[in-house]
């Protein structure tokens, strides 16, 4: 890299983040595994890896009228409710799961209708008239913070993605798009540091630091109250010279250890 084009880099105004996100939906039958989904080869951010449900909000995620369809509306703040409820959808989208409440308090059960999963996921159907349409609330407690994670600023598409856990409905399938996602797999977290590992399946940095998270708890109750009693600490990477090689670094009071990644590692 030149010395003009390391200059230029370092006069970049960086992109604004743009907010987003994810559930580690955790379930211990037959053990105690997260959902994850496999990215389309097309998609133009993180194609073919493995990752946890998830995406940047929608407009409709702040709408008011949310409050006569949601559970805890009053419990958290205006912020949380559309990342949130955007969280929710995205799983609903992506792997066809739903985390509402039927009218007699009962989880909602039902498989997802793929119909309206695609029509949400064009922007053809608002997901607020599909979960009022189902006569059931998104439960919005349901979901414990587990993570905050931005974008590096030298990365052109940047996101602010907070990482929610939760338990995963008992009764439903996960089927995944066949759009964003081509693949939905309840695994192990150790499973899915063996595959990284071994360069079996791509996952890339924020979700692997995540999934050591979850390797690190017994089942999913002891999961999310080790998320429930950790500090949340916003992680932004930073570049650093190590040993002449540029490599990204988070803070080590984070609660991953001190953790860095190589940035020839990160290519594609």
């Amino acid at each position: 890299m030149s010395s003009e084009t390391s200059a230029a880099d370092a006069r970049r105004t960086p992109a604004e983040p743009r907010p987003a996100g994810t559930i580690l939906l955790l379930r211990d039958v037959p053990e105690y595994q997260v959902l994850m989904v496999r990215r389309h080869h097309q998609i133009d951010f993180a194609s073919g890896a493995l990752v946890f449900p998830g995406g940047k909000m929608h407009p409709g995620d702040d709408d008011p009228r949310w409050r006569d369809h949601v559970i805890g509306w009053d419990e958290v703040d205006a912020t949380q409710r559309a990342l949130r409820i955007g969280a929710i959808r995205e799983a609903f989208e992506e792997a066809g799961i739903l985390l509402a409440t039927d009218p007699d308090g009962r989880a909602f059960s039902s498989v997802c209708d793929a119909e309206a999963r695609r029509q949400v996921d064009a922007g053809e159907l608002a997901f607020l008239d599909v979960v009022a349409g189902l006569g059931v609330k998104l439960s919005l407690t349901a979901l414990t913070v587990f993570a905050r994670w931005i974008t590096p600023e030298m990365m052109p598409k940047r996101f602010d993605t907070w990482f929610y856990a939760a338990h995963a409905p008992a009764d439903q399938v996960a089927i995944c798009d066949g759009h964003e996602t081509v693949d939905a797999e309840w695994i192990a977290p150790e499973s899915v540091l063996d595959l990284a590992g071994s360069g079996t399946r791509t996952v890339i940095f924020p979700t692997l630091m995540n999934v050591k998270l979850l390797a690190e708890a017994d089942n999913a109750a002891d999961c999310l109250a080790r998320a429930d009693a950790r500090p949340l600490v916003t992680v932004l990477p930073q570049i650093e010279i190590r040993d002449g090689e540029r490599v990204l670094t988070i803070p080590a009071h984070a609660g991953y250890g001190d953790v860095t990644q190589s940035l020839a590692s990160l290519k594609g």
